[in-house]
């Protein structure tokens, strides 16, 4: 797998550019979706029900929160109106081993390398490794385009970066697993708000939260405030069902999706000339973009659940009662709404394209990719002729990879 490209790029070098393509980076782009192998596999569902380190998982959908949509959902480590790893939820799988279990006194370990013992320090390093190892798993498995992107950051880029994705997986699924009544949401929420604290402070509670306590460690402009948004974003997704304006759905798309955004930009960086601040606005126009997909995405499968994102005020302005959407009544009015909300989605995407090369050189192709990939979701809807009740808008990884040399070139200097 490692010996093809390589050999490649030596034997024909035809051109400048053809070298800079043949960049370790970008071999490693294409390898990853023309070799997947059994990694390709176990995220097309080979594996059984769960991660070889014993994240249970069970089917779900929906439109909310990072990442959602059809997908899978893991079991989560808080108990409602307990202490943390006491009464954990029961895996759904008989063979599942269960969620990762807390970190004893002796592993969570003091992140000042000078006060560690060597043995300290290479326990210590062997738990990260296994702790960045379930959060690439969590985001392969959750987000196959996302992830893709990712894989074309520098190695130790993408595992903050999934690090980051894992804790957001998370904190998802804890709204989305089934409960009895939402006090005990409200109960797990503020729990998951004060591990997060801990985090912040070097006290990880578990293998997962190790990863993300490191990546504080590594990268710390990191700030905690998108990721507090983001769980005022599931509560949210707790308390309303509708939105009544743009401006109120924009709110949301950004603490559940454009906080994202926030959380990596310190781990992306940024190109010479520019600062954050410059490309703070593109961020946040992708994670709504991003957002908006997801819903015009997941219709038809947040009708069942009586959720309608879609504005208000854009469903009486195209004449689309509540009632025919939850019925998935696909009529011209309805076909002109979508085509409307397309447009706007894309209209955001093009607000994100002008961030890009304000981004560090590193950073700009994972996030071109990703951009590409997911915005192409919005063609398949147009394809399937506006069904999005009964069909699933989304692209083959083959298509994926079509899109990949064009990202390419889109973040070459000009």
């Amino acid at each position: 797998r490692g010996v093809w490209p390589t050999v490649f790029c030596r034997a024909r070098p035809a051109s400048r550019a053809m070298q800079s393509m043949c960049d370790q980076r970008y071999r490693g782009a294409l390898l990853l979706f023309l070799a997947g192998g059994a990694h390709s596999a176990w995220v097309a569902g080979a594996v059984s029900g769960r991660s070889r380190h014993g994240v249970a998982l069970a089917e779900r959908g929906g439109s909310g929160g990072a990442g959602r949509g059809a997908s899978l959902c893991m079991v989560q480590t808080v108990a409602p109106g307990a202490t943390p790893g006491a009464g954990r939820a029961a895996a759904p799988s008989t063979d599942a081993e269960g969620p990762p279990l807390p970190l004893t006194a002796g592993e969570r370990f003091a992140l000042d390398e000078k006060t560690m013992s060597p043995a300290a320090l290479a326990r210590r390093e062997e738990q990260l490794e296994r702790s960045y190892e379930l959060c690439r798993e969590i985001t392969a498995h959750y987000s196959k385009t996302f992830f893709m992107g990712t894989r074309l950051f520098p190695p130790d880029k993408a595992r903050a970066v999934w690090a980051v994705y894992a804790w957001c997986r998370r904190t998802d699924d804890i709204v989305d697993k089934p409960r009895a009544d939402r006090t005990s949401l409200r109960t797990e929420l503020t729990e998951w708000q004060r591990r997060l604290t801990d985090v912040w402070e070097g006290k990880p509670y578990d293998l997962i939260d190790l990863a993300l306590a490191d990546t504080v460690r590594k990268f710390p402009a990191l700030t905690i405030t998108p990721f507090e948004d983001m769980i005022k974003g599931m509560v949210m997704d707790l308390d309303q069902n509708r939105f009544e304006t743009f401006e109120e759905l924009y709110v949301y798309c950004y603490r559940v999706a454009g906080t994202v955004g926030l959380m990596t930009m310190p781990i992306m960086g940024t190109a010479d000339g520019y600062t954050e601040e410059d490309a703070l606005e593109p961020a946040l126009a992708l994670g709504v973009a991003l957002q908006l997909t997801n819903i015009l995405r997941d219709v038809g499968e947040d009708r069942h659940r009586q959720r309608i994102y879609i504005p208000q005020e854009d469903l009486r302005r195209f004449g689309v009662s509540e009632q025919a959407l939850i019925k998935g009544v696909r009529s011209d009015k309805y076909v002109a709404l979508l085509k409307f909300q397309i447009e706007r989605a894309r209209e955001w995407y093009k607000r994100a394209e002008e961030g890009v090369n304000m981004l560090s050189q590193e950073a700009r192709l994972p996030v071109r990719a990703s951009l590409d990939m997911y915005s192409s979701i919005l063609d398949k809807i147009e394809a399937n002729q506006y069904d999005n009740f009964e069909k699933r808008a989304y692209t083959t990884k083959w298509e994926k990879l079509a899109l990949l040399p064009g990202a390419w070139l889109k973040t070459r200097p000009k």
